[in-house]
C-alpha cells in the first residue's frame, strides 16, 4: 500500500484481509503495544515505539512470507526508497509484491481525516492535524514507474 494519511488504505488492506490476506499495520502495532500518541505515551517517546512497530511488522512479514502467505503491509511508504527496500526485502524471501498507490484529492483527505480524528481506535491513534496533513503533501514522494497500481480516490 501507498499514499498520504486518509486516502483508505485501511480499508483498501481490510478488503484484502477478507480474501485471505493478513493485514500489518504500523499504526496498529503502535496502538496495542504503547496506546494513544499523547495520551498513553508522551508526544517524544513516539519515534521510538514507531522504530519497534516497523522491526515488529517487518518480522512478522518475513515469517509470513516463509509461510507462503498473502499479506498487505497497511503503510504510506511516503519515500520511494522506503518502497524499493520492502520490494527487495519481499523478493529476497521469495515473495513477489505488488504497490498499490492510492491517490487522493488533498481536500478530501481533509475531510476524512476531520471524521476520524473523533475515531479512539488504531488508525485514530496518531492524530493527522492540518499542518501535519500539509507537511504530509510536500514531502510524500509520489509513485512513477515502480510497477505501480494506481487507484484515484473518490468522495464515495
Amino acid at each position: 500500500m501507498c499514499g498520504i494519511a486518509g486516502a483508505g488504505k485501511t480499508t483498501y488492506a481490510m478488503k484484502l484481509e477478507t480474501q485471505g490476506y493478513v493485514r500489518l499495520s504500523v499504526d496498529e502495532e503502535i496502538w496495542h503495544r504503547f496506546g494513544r500518541y499523547g495520551v498513553d505515551y508522551r508526544t517524544e517517546e513516539y519515534e521510538q515505539h514507531s522504530d519497534v512497530a516497523r522491526k515488529a511488522v517487518r518480522e512478522r512479514l518475513l515469517v509470513l512470507l516463509a509461510d507462503g502467505r498473502d499479506v498487505v503491509v497497511d503503510s504510506s511508504f511516503w519515500q520511494r526508497s522506503q518502497r524499493c527496500e520492502y520490494k527487495r526485502l519481499i523478493e529476497q524471501a521469495g515473495g513477489r509484491w505488488r504497490l498499490v498507490y492510492l491517490k487522493a484529492d488533498p481536500d478530501l483527505l481533509r475531510r476524512r481525516l476531520d471524521v476520524r480524528a473523533d475515531r479512539r481506535d488504531a488508525n485514530a491513534a496518531f492524530p493527522i492535524t492540518a499542518e501535519r496533513l500539509d507537511h504530509y503533501l510536500r514531502v510524500f514522494e509520489p509513485t512513477s514507474d515502480e510497477g505501480e497500481h494506481v487507484v484515484i480516490v473518490g468522495d464515495h
